[in-house]
């Protein structure tokens, strides 16, 4: 064999080995569902300028720890939520089929968005679109959970610990009030707010899709 032929195999080898350990673990990442972005709609909020009172008015949601158990002064109202999870509960069998995990799923899925002021239903759309109801999702750009949360929100408005973006609640608050800023920055418009919760303002496929979605769940 020439020098310059031994050379030339010699340098694939070497590019092979060093490709080898990336190759692993994207074939282990995807099999087991950990790098998730099945729509290609995975979260990717933008850092903002925060003006003080809002950047204190997040850190002040995301911190009140208190346990997703509504309380109902009307029992109509109780009923209707009862009714909503059961119906839930159904729809989301298939999806989560443990009983246990999906009940507490929408136990916290309908607190946290009441908590926020919005409909429990956007935020299930939001999430079907976001990581498919997978609550260890990370996508190629990092963002978190069920809803998708980018870790640099940990140190803006939380403790620093990305970590918690894996824990169902802390993941839904951070979420739904994210959401519910970006709802308050654009005056109300969901379109356009969906648009910054998903770093694509302005673009309709992220908005339509998370709309496409809430009409599965009202």
């Amino acid at each position: 064999m020439s020098t310059a032929r031994l050379h030339q195999r010699t340098g694939r080898e070497r590019r092979r080995w060093w490709a080898r350990p990336l190759r692993w673990w994207h074939t282990v990442a995807f099999a087991s569902g950990v790098l998730c972005a099945p729509f290609g709609f995975a979260g990717n909020q933008k850092e903002e300028a925060l003006a003080d009172s809002v950047r204190v008015a997040l850190s002040s949601a995301i911190m009140d720890a208190r346990p997703p158990k509504p309380r109902f002064s009307d029992p109509s109202e109780q009923q209707r939520y009862h009714a909503w999870l059961a119906d839930m509960s159904q729809r989301l069998k298939r999806k989560l089929p443990d009983d246990l995990v999906r009940t507490e799923f929408l136990e916290t899925v309908w607190y946290e968005a009441r908590r926020a002021g919005l409909e429990p239903g956007l935020v299930l759309g939001l999430i079907q679109v976001e990581s498919a109801y997978r609550k260890y999702a990370v996508s190629i750009v990092g963002a978190r959970g069920y809803m998708q949360v980018m870790p640099f929100w940990t140190n803006v408005i939380g403790d620093s610990d990305r970590r918690k973006l894996f824990n169902m609640q802390t993941n839904l608050r951070y979420g739904c009030a994210i959401l519910r800023m970006y709802i308050d920055m654009e005056q109300g418009n969901l379109y356009l707010a969906l648009g910054r919760y998903n770093g694509s303002r302005g673009r309709p496929e992220y908005p339509n899709a998370v709309l496409k979605a809430w009409n599965n769940w009202k």
